[in-house]
């Protein structure tokens, strides 16, 4: 119960950093940057994401204070991205959240499987209007 309690105590808080991580993006730019300042262009190229997917989610994690711009004064400007002290201390964190998710990935994929089929089998709003209207 104490567990609950202080978990709640936190939500606010801990869930402004979660939300970050429901973009896969945020997860593999900070283990590419976990591995040394990169520039925009290495990033897309290295995570195969959208220049305009991988813009907001490096502003995105900037705003939060896991992720450092540095804006070098020469032509044309080089921007490097590189993890702020904070966004170091998150990694082990994430590394523990990916090995529990391979650990674990098996069950996941039933669970995942299972939910996909019960959204198959359920009807469309527009077949279930047709039912009611006939």
């Amino acid at each position: 119960m104490k567990t609950l309690r202080s978990f709640s105590s936190l939500a606010p808080r801990s869930e402004r950093v979660l939300e970050l991580f429901v973009s896969k993006w945020a997860i593999r730019i900070i283990h590419a940057l976990d591995r040394g300042t990169k520039r925009h262009g290495e990033l897309r190229r290295s995570l195969g994401a959208s220049q305009k997917m991988l813009t907001q989610t490096l502003r995105d994690l900037e705003r939060a204070g896991l992720v450092e711009r540095t804006i070098h004064a020469s032509v044309p400007p080089r921007v490097e991205y590189s993890l702020s002290k904070l966004g170091r201390t998150f990694v082990a964190p994430l590394n523990a959240l990916c090995h529990w998710a391979r650990r674990h990935s098996k069950e996941l994929d039933v669970i995942a499987a299972r939910r996909q089929k019960a959204v198959a089998s359920q009807p469309s709003k527009s077949v279930r209007i047709l039912r009611i209207a006939s």
